[in-house]
């Protein structure tokens, strides 16, 4: 049996039992004696006592009520008690029931400890929880108690009152340091005594040394066992009582928590984590008073003894858990240690196991009782003890609940210190603290009491407190100027009002000379320096631009200034250039002044080359050089950071010798040794030694301030060291103390310094400066400080190291105790004598000579309580502090580990009481601050100790805030954001939910930590996406200020993230997100857009002002269209510069532009032009009513400028807008300068028009003219009327580059005549406006060349078309002499390693063998700027397919290779993997484009439910998902994003799909109720339509001009990255075709022909002109016709019928086709094909250009070319020997006119080089004619025998191959049919097909080959080709699948740019002869 423990428990229940509220009454007598038949006397005699015990406890306690003690009690008690002596019963009513006690104690121990103590806790809980019958021991106990409430209490008083009779002051609020202030001012006493000059006898510390030595360690061996004893079981109760009552936070179901506050956070993570709060404890009961401070502020803080109900500083936003009686619930049993102790059967403490089988019986219900009785009696016991010492008689003790006591009420009458004129300053100081606002409402505004408080200096603070906490008030009440005058005026006021009204006070100086006066009369006010120096105006840039640039007004241009053009280029540009630049008049007259001679060349330049905003350049981010030493830097970067931080490379590159020779190696880095070994130091110190910026406060760079010391000595001296204000401004910052000694070197020639020179010092006058007196209410900065110690150190000392109060002042400050240290040691009394000779003594300082002889060095500077003034009781806590800490880690060391493990427990459960006690204003002891570090630190070992992230994940997520709010509470955590470094360690699976319970503080400090260290955290894609997604969902919502944090994450905010944030209506909200989303992607603004829409609802938005759009444009510009078109036009047009600063749409353009310009018809230039662009989308009916004004030339100019941009016009905008009537009748009328104004619409007046105009006109327009695409025929018009005026020869290559789009009209002859040299270097100037005749003939002559190889970089150019040839060319070149390529070799090669031989790759893969290497190899490949053959790709699949870590590269393989793979490989892609392919092909499109349909289907890359963000996820692939999925798309999303819709490709199936979604009524209903908004939302969709449907469109809305708006998007589309790829089919031209002949009247009945429907040229261009009826074309008039024969010419969609018509028109116009000059045959086109034979033969075929024009058709007959093919002969009089490589190229389809025969005769060097050209044509050759091309090319001067071909040669000679021989085909190698295009295969005639190729050959077909086999060939081949073919399209189905419908043929649109010359051997010719 453990009785002590029993024993403790008996006193200790009894105790807390006795302020129980409702005590129960004693069971009857049958619950208290139990009837057993065999009891002993002893028990019978026991229990009668007992009985009659209880019933005379209970009539004492009712007679002791009325203050009487019965007679017969003693004679009671004589009966039960039989003590050797008798007790005497005093008049103590505690002393009578303790002698009742004792004598049943004595009497009956034995039955006591046996019976009473064993049952004792069950009792006790049985009491507590209320229940009945709980036994005679639970009676006693409830007698006891409430017989002895009463005077338990009074004795508590009696304690209480003792205790604060000692500390009776005061500022001795605080009960809880009561006891020990008394203890306090005992041992002052004591010091204040001799005694302590006994102590520092060296006979007494050695005695006290021996006993230290020699006592502790057996006294604490003693007391180890003892103290256990003693602690265990009250920290096991009081933590057993603590877990009912805190209840810990946990991770509930949903993976969510509570937030805790620091108690739970104590109580709840105890796993692997100690905390230790020995060294806090000492802070809260030892800490060091804080030196008074002149005013209370949070950087002040104020003496302890004052404070006064302060708690912890916590966010506000914590729910604090609240530890009181009457909280809501109780912790289960489980949640406690009894649920381990029941379990285990755990016996160390034998009473704490009785107590948790006791509370193991109870309910909750009961087990709530229990705890809150039992809390309700402690807080009785201990609320007497907490309650401050006051007067009893006026403050009345509550001992039920503690209330909040008044401070108005108990000390801080406010009233009564106006009327006693004297307050306690102490008393002052905390009610300005604790009583604020009535502090500031009875003082700060009350001048009376404010006046009698500063009668006494100690309160001269109050005037900075009341300053700081009053706003205006004090300064309105005291600073009144006008009632000062030189009798009244007091210094610390005016020092008061320079301080806080200097603005005002400062005007009165400088404007009143009477004030001035006033203020300068007392010479304490000397100090004063205003500033009475007028500040420049500041130049309103906005309003001087408004000024000069009003180009309208520029009547008088020679009045205009070189200045005014300048202002308005650099701060106008844009406007300058479309107003000014575009007007030669202007310009001419402007550079008639030789000062504007530059204009010209600009308004040239800026014309061609419009203005754009530069990136901004995030130069930590480029130019991080700490990082180049070891990366290989990139010569862009290097230049890029010389451009834009000069002085930061310098320091960093140029004085670096390691990184600057590692960076000067690369040759394009070499102009690094010019400019590092040319350090001009005076263009450094130009930018950096900025002095004059210096005179105001700023950061000045310490690096670049000694820079200037060093580099600029002599201004520095003068404008630093000479000048007071920039060296105060340089000192504040105390790493600048250097300035101090280098300023004395610079100046030590000067007359003098310090007192000899007037007590001044570099401009530093100790005289003005170091005014001490103001110190007390201004203390100066570090700077000033220290110049007047060193400077002024007699004053110093004497006026501040000897006045205490000012020392406090001035220490305060953490960087300013070194005054106290240096003022203790040198403090000086000056003592006058007779001959004014000093003496010094110094001032001895008791404590730190006694730690010196006792050899305590603990680390508290003894400096602070040495200073004078200070008090012996601070000197007394550190010294005892001081000793603690040297005995308590010997102490410690001493201990066992069990009795640490105790002690720390009970510290820990301490500190949680104390928390409690504080957050019921019960102490105000600081717990919170003292123990923050403590556990902070705890947490960090933690947290690195950790490596279970399920209990870290607690600790964030649970206690997340509270960790954040220690860490924000001061600037002393070691800890280097430990914390916030955690959240990035978070596993990807907890990242959401532990964010999500993240508060808003902690997310801001991840945002802020992931901004400046982003690069070493090295995040996964997938952790950032979820850190966005929870911050758009979550917290963004809760606080939009994050926005402003989100720095690098916002980007990747994806669509969903950006859409999923819930609606922010606040309008601040939006406003700040408006302003962050300005640098996003068009995606995310666009998302942004969307989210808008469920903020703002429809009533919102049309009822907002008319600065909603100015407000919130960034965000508007975005919104659906659906919302965006109820923007009133007076919203748009005050929001319209917002609007266009953003990219919107197309159709949000063009509603804007409609809108304003139908609701204003007034509007102004200005307006106009800020409207730019947009006009051109504008109804012309609108925009002419503005004919005639000068508004009319700004619309004018603005559609110009559209065009030049590739924007395209309805006809009506030309035939009003654009030209005149009288202009196209007469073009010779133009003038130079109107036709540079008409030049990008020139194109569509065609080559007639053209041929009007006379040299005069065109060449001074050639530079507008050369930026517009004409096409061949026209820039040759153009040419020929210029070549006079051009010599091309001898002006070079400046006079060639000018040409730009026109140099395609240069004559072959010319090109041929033009220097090598001079075509070299124009290459890339004009090689995308070259034909492939001119390319072939400039690349023939530069080839042959010795210059070429010089300018190989320039040939690249023309190289673009055939990359692979070029590649694998040079790749056999440069792997010549090597065996294997390594991978650093591989790597070098570029764009080079795309010719890599399948061989050599695969090698590769084999030796290099792991994941690092090839992840290097698939990455060079797929960022090739060109595409890989399709051989490349199989062999890439094949070597890598095998691997172990196959699926680690997918991520990599790029989106051709990828689509390469396995169909059945990828449909087995788990999901994560399906999403890298889908990211893969999103961002290359182009290879799926490209893809046969029938793979694209296959392609099924939708993965699950079809919403929005599914779709947007598929890419170009969301249009090919199955038709039951696409139906199932989301009508709100189609009808809101149909403008991003119209960017996809779309099948028939899908288009049907397209239409059915346009008619339903949730989307836009029945097309009879369309209306014309309808209309231009649905665009090129409407040629989905069936043509039913489309004529039920209501025919008001279809004019033609909004069926030319429509024909231009579908045009805008089909030329687009996207449209450019995909099917474009014939179905889709018969609705364009129908739509346009509807609508205007030609297909309906009885409509008559009338003048309307003849078509313009204008209207063909709109349209197209198959689109047309042929007769509407054919009653054109012939000045139309010509203009458009071109155009008409070129269209595929004519049919032999309507072509001949089309003839016969032409015929009517030029008359017999035996009279066309070059320039009609080159526009003929398809028109030519109706012409006979004869007419054929009679064309002038002699020219290049229009032999190219007829090679380019492709429907000729055999007879047909081969008559072409006579007339060239005869036209051009050469034999077929003669052509060369420029012929053939131009011959294109014609080559297969020439019979066999006379192939054989043809050059075969010539025709090689042309062969590239050709062999990419689907040539109309015989199986002959191709055979006996093929044996032209295997001419030993060509390419040689077959058999020696490789690839690269198949590759060159294209579809030409298909003319193989059979022997030769059947031979072919891998390599070889490698090289076979898809081309070749197809015409390939299908029976020679079968036999050439074996299965085996065909199993070596790439899938673009076996997919290009046509159905011919397919039928003809056996059952194992058909296999082996099979195989290749699906090799990995386990039985053929047939592909039909695949081909017939492929369809290949020719190049326009192809490489004449033969590479090979080109090349050839350039190695050097081998010897």
């Amino acid at each position: 049996m453990h009785h002590g423990g029993n024993v403790l428990v008996l006193f200790f229940s009894i105790s807390l039992g006795i302020m129980c509220g409702e005590c129960r009454e004693p069971s009857s007598r049958k619950s208290i004696i139990k009837q057993i038949e065999t009891s002993s006397n002893i028990e019978v005699e026991f229990e009668k006592n007992m009985k009659v015990l209880i019933e005379n406890l209970k009539f004492l306690s009712k007679e002791e009520q009325n203050g009487k003690t019965p007679a017969d009690l003693r004679q009671s008690l004589s009966r039960m008690t039989t003590p050797s002596q008798r007790i005497a019963i005093d008049s103590t009513n505690l002393d009578t029931y303790l002698t009742i006690f004792s004598s049943l104690f004595t009497v009956y121990q034995p039955v006591l400890i046996e019976s009473f103590l064993e049952a004792l806790p069950e009792a006790l809980v049985c009491v507590l929880a209320e229940r009945p019958q709980c036994g005679w021991q639970a009676d006693l106990t409830s007698s006891l108690s409430a017989a002895l409430s009463e005077q338990t209490l009074s004795l508590i008083s009696s304690v209480k009152t003792q205790a604060c009779t000692a500390t009776s002051s005061l500022r001795s609020l605080d009960s809880t340091t009561a006891p020990l202030n008394s203890f306090q001012d005992m041992l002052t006493k004591v010091f204040s005594s001799d005694l302590p000059l006994h102590l520092l006898s060296e006979n007494f510390l050695g005695f006290w040394k021996s006993v230290v030595n020699f006592a502790i360690p057996p006294v604490m061996t003693l007391l180890s066992e003892f103290m256990l004893n003693v602690l265990q079981t009250p920290v096991d109760f009081l933590q057993l009582g603590l877990q009912f009552a805190i209840k810990i936070p946990t991770l509930n179901q949903n993976e969510n928590c509570q937030q805790g506050d620091l108690k739970q956070l104590i109580m709840g993570i105890s796993h692997n984590v100690s905390w230790s709060f020995g060294q806090a404890l000492l802070d809260i009961f030892l800490a060091p008073e804080s030196l008074l401070c002149s005013f209370p502020s949070p950087d002040c803080p104020s003496t302890s003894t004052i404070q006064y109900s302060r708690t912890g500083s916590s966010l506000e936003d914590i729910p604090t858990f609240s530890l009181t009686c009457e909280q809501q619930s109780v912790n289960q049993l489980n949640d406690t240690i009894c649920a381990a102790i029941l379990a285990s059967g755990f016996q160390e403490s034998y009473v704490l196991q009785q107590m948790c089988r006791a509370l193991s019986t109870l309910s909750q219900k009961e087990l709530t009782t229990a705890w809150r009785k039992m809390c309700s009696i402690m807080q009785n016991l201990t609320v007497p003890l907490m309650d401050s010492c006051s007067d009893p008689a006026a403050i009345h003790l509550n001992r039920k609940a503690r209330s909040t006591l008044s401070l108005n009420e108990l000390v801080c009458d406010y009233q009564n210190w106006i009327i006693t004129g004297s307050v306690d300053p102490a008393l002052v100081t905390m009610c300005s603290e604790n009583d604020q606002a009535t502090f500031i409402s009875a003082v700060c505004n009350n001048a009376e009491a404010m006046q009698g408080l500063l009668k006494n200096p100690t309160n001269v603070w109050v005037w900075e407190f009341c300053a700081n906490t009053s706003d205006n008030y004090i300064v309105n009440l005291f600073c009144t100027y006008d009632m000062w005058t030189a009798d009244n005026l007091d210094s610390s006021i005016v020092t008061f009002c320079w301080f806080n009204d200097m603005d005002r006070f400062e005007g009165l100086l400088c404007n009143r000379v009477d004030f001035f006066m006033v203020v300068f009369s007392s010479e304490q006010n000397n100090w004063l320096k205003p500033n009475c120096t007028e500040a420049p105006a500041e130049i309103d840039i906005n309003n001087l631009v408004e000024q000069s640039c009003r180009y309208s007004e520029w009547k008088n241009i020679r009045a205009v200034t070189s200045e005014q053009i300048a202002i308005c280029i650099q701060n106008d540009e844009v406007r300058f250039i479309n107003q000014v630049c575009v007007n030669q008049t202007f310009v001419t007259v402007l550079v008639q002044n030789s000062v504007n001679s530059w204009l010209q060349q600009y308004c040239t330049y800026s014309i061609l080359n419009p203005p754009t905003n530069p990136p901004p350049i995030n130069i930590e981010m480029w130019c991080n050089y700490n990082g180049w030493t070891n990366a290989a830097v990139d010569p862009s970067v290097v230049a890029l950071c010389w451009q834009y931080d000069q002085i930061g490379f310098r320091q960093n590159v140029c004085c670096n010798m390691q990184l600057y020779d590692q960076l000067s190696l690369h040759p394009d880095n070499r102009w690094l040794i010019t400019e590092c070994s040319n350090n001009n130091s005076q263009n450094v110190v130009a930018q950096v030694c900025t002095y004059s910026d210096w005179s105001q406060p700023t950061i000045v760079d310490m690096t670049e301030l000694a820079l200037c010391a060093d580099l600029d000595v002599v201004n520095f001296t003068r404008n630093v060291c000479a000048n007071a204000t920039i060296l105060h401004n340089l000192l504040a910052n105390l790493d600048n103390t250097w300035l101090l000694q280098q300023c004395s070197n610079l100046t030590s020639s000067l007359s003098g310094s310090g007192q000899g020179n007037g007590g001044s010092f570099m401009g530093f006058n100790t005289s003005k400066q170091c005014q001490y007196s103001s110190w007390a209410l201004m203390p100066p900065n570090p700077a000033v400080l220290a110049l007047c110690w060193d400077y002024d150190h007699g004053n110093f000392i004497s006026l501040v190291c000897s006045d205490a109060f000012l020392l406090r002042v001035i220490t305060q400050d953490t960087s300013n105790l070194w005054v106290g240290t240096l003022c203790a040691t040198n403090t000086t009394s000056y003592n006058s004598s007779v001959n004014g000779s000093n003496t010094t003594s110094a001032a001895p300082c008791l404590v730190r000579e006694l730690a010196d002889k006792l050899n305590w060095t603990c680390s508290i500077d003894f400096n602070i309580v040495c200073q004078p003034g200070v008090s012996q009781s601070q000197g007394l806590r550190i010294l005892l502090r001081c000793g603690i800490d040297m005995v308590l880690p010997r102490l410690q060391s001493l201990m066992t580990t069990q009795m640490t493990e105790v002690v720390g427990e009970a510290t820990s459960l301490l500190v949680v009481l104390l928390l409690a006690l504080e957050e019921n204003q019960m102490t105000s002891l600081r717990v919170m601050e003292n123990i923050r570090l403590s556990v902070l630190d705890s947490v960090l070992v933690y947290m690195d100790n950790e490596t279970n992230f399920d209990n870290k994940r607690v600790l964030l997520q649970c206690f997340g805030k509270i960790l954040t709010s220690l860490m924000q509470t001061g600037r002393d955590v070691p800890t280097n954001f430990f914390l916030i470094k955690e959240y990035f360690r978070i596993p990807l699976a907890y990242l959401r939910s532990v964010l999500t319970a993240a508060d808003t503080v902690i997310i801001r400090e991840i945002l802020q930590y992931y901004n400046r260290n982003y690069a070493s955290l090295q995040l996964s894609d997938d952790y950032l996406h979820t850190m966005v997604s929870v911050l758009f969902q979550v917290h963004l919502t809760k606080d939009v200020s994050l926005f402003a944090d989100m720095g690098l994450l916002l980007p990747l905010a994806t669509p969903a993230a950006i859409m999923s944030m819930p609606p922010l209506p606040n309008i601040n909200a939006l406003s700040m997100i408006d302003l962050s989303t300005r640098n996003l992607s068009l995606e995310q603004q666009q998302a942004f857009g969307q989210w808008f829409t469920q903020s703002m609802s429809l009533f919102n938005m049309t009822a907002s002002s008319l600065s909603f759009v100015r407000d919130m444009g960034n965000l508007i510009t975005y919104l659906p269209f659906q919302s965006f078109q109820h923007l009133s036009p007076a919203q748009l047009l005050n929001g319209l510069d917002v609007l266009k600063n953003n990219t919107g749409s197309r159709l949000k353009q063009q509603f804007i532009a409609q809108s304003l310009t139908k609701a204003f018809t007034n509007l102004t230039v200005e307006q106009l032009r800020t409207l730019g662009n947009l006009s051109c989308l504008a109804h012309p009916s609108d925009l002419v009513t503005y004919a005639g004004t000068e508004a009319f030339s700004v619309i004018q100019g603005n559609f110009r400028m559209c065009a030049v941009q590739g924007l395209r016009f309805p006809t009506n905008v030309i035939s009003s807008l654009v030209f005149n009537a009288s202009e196209l009748q007469s073009p010779i009328s133009l003038t130079p300068q109107r036709i540079s104004q008409l030049a990008p619409f020139l194109p569509l007046l065609g080559a007639s028009f053209l041929q009007q105009l006379s040299p005069s006109q065109l060449m001074p327009a050639l530079s507008a003219l050369s930026s517009v695409p004409f096409t061949p025929a026209q820039a040759g018009v153009i040419l020929d009327k210029i070549s006079s005026n051009l010599s091309l020869v001898a002006a070079g290559s400046r006079q060639l580059s000018l040409l730009g789009s026109l140099v395609s009209g240069v004559k072959m002859e010319t090109l041929w005549n033009l220097p090598s040299d001079v075509l070299l270097a124009t290459i890339p100037a004009m090689s995308l406006a070259l034909t492939p005749p001119q390319a072939n003939a400039i690349v023939c002559k530069v080839w042959g060349s010795s210059s070429v190889s010089q300018g190989m970089d320039n040939v690249q150019a023309l190289l673009s078309s055939t990359p692979l040839l070029s590649a694998k060319v040079l790749f056999k070149e440069a792997t010549l002499s090597k065996t294997s390529l390594t991978l650093k070799e591989f790597l070098y090669l570029g764009t080079v390693a795309t010719g890599v031989t399948c061989s050599d790759l695969k090698k590769m893969f084999q030796n290099l063998a792991s994941l690092s290497p090839i992840l290097d190899i698939l990455i060079s490949l797929r960022e090739q700027p060109v595409p890989l053959h399709p051989s490349l790709t199989k062999c890439v699949i094949e070597g890598i397919y095998d691997l172990d870590f196959f699926s680690d590269l997918l991520g990599d393989l790029g989106s051709q290779i990828a689509l390469s793979l396995p169909l059945t490989t990828i449909k087995r892609f788990p999901t994560d993997k399906m999403d890298s392919l889908r990211e893969i092909i999103i961002q290359q499109p182009q290879y799926f484009l490209k893809l046969p349909s029938t793979k694209q289907a296959a392609l099924d890359m939708y993965t699950g439910p079809y919403t929005e963000e599914e779709f947007r996820s598929l890419g170009v692939m969301a249009t090919f998902v199955a038709d039951e999925m696409f139906q199932r798309l989301d009508r709100s999303f189609f009808v809101e994003n149909l403008e991003f819709l119209h960017g996809f490709c779309y099948k028939a199936n899908k288009r049907d799909l397209v239409a059915s979604l346009l008619q339903e009524s949730n989307t836009f209903g029945p097309v009879q109720n369309w209306t014309s908004q309808i209309l231009d939302q649905v665009g090129r969709f409407l040629f989905f339509l069936p043509k039913g449907t489309i004529q039920l469109i209501p025919l008001g809305l279809m004019n033609l001009e909004r069926i030319e708006r429509v024909f231009l998007s579908q045009q805008d589309w089909e030329q687009g990255q996207i449209g450019s790829l995909c099917e474009n089919t014939t179905e889709l031209f018969n609705k364009q075709q129908f739509v346009l002949q509807f609508f205007l009247g030609f297909l309906r009945m009885g409509r008559s022909s009338y003048i309307g429907l003849i078509p313009t040229c204008e209207s063909l261009h709109a349209t197209q002109p198959a689109a047309w009826t042929i007769d509407s074309i054919r009653n054109m008039p012939p000045a139309a016709f010509r203009r458009c024969l071109e155009l008409i010419g070129q269209d595929s969609f004519f049919s032999a019928y309507e072509l001949s018509v089309l003839l016969t028109k032409t015929k009517e116009v030029y008359g017999i086709p035996s009279t066309y000059n070059s320039s009609v045959i080159s526009q003929l086109g398809r028109i030519a094909t109706q012409l006979s034979l004869d007419e054929l033969a009679s064309l002038r075929l002699s020219d290049i250009p229009s032999i190219s024009a007829m090679g380019a058709v492709n429907s000729w007959t055999s007879r047909q070319l081969k008559t072409l093919f006579s007339t060239v002969l005869n036209s051009t009089r050469k034999t077929p020997s003669q052509l060369d490589s420029s012929a053939f190229v131009a011959l294109g389809h014609i080559v297969c006119g020439i019979d066999v025969a006379v192939i054989r005769s043809l050059n075969p060097v010539e025709f090689s080089k042309a062969v590239l050209w050709l062999g990419r044509l689907p040539l109309p050759c015989s199986e002959d004619q191709l055979q006996a091309l093929t044996a032209l090319l295997s001419n030993s001067l060509a390419f040689g025998p077959i058999s020696s071909w490789g690839s690269e040669v198949f590759i060159e000679i294209g579809a030409i191959a298909a003319g193989l021989p059979d022997i030769a085909m059947s031979a072919l190698v891998k390599e070889q049919i490698e090289g076979i295009t898809p081309l070749a295969i197809s015409l390939i005639p299908a029976g020679k097909f079968a036999v050439v190729f074996n299965q085996a050959q065909i199993r070596l077909f790439t899938y673009d080959q076996a997919i290009a086999v046509t159905d011919a060939q397919r039928s003809a081949l056996t059952p194992l080709q058909q296999t082996a073919l099979y195989m290749v399209l699906n090799p990995w189905e386990d039985k053929p699948v047939d592909f039909r419908g695949r081909s017939q043929g492929v369809s290949l649109h020719p190049s326009d740019f192809f490489l004449i010359a033969s590479i090979l051997m080109t090349l050839a010719s350039l190695l050097p002869a081998q010897p």
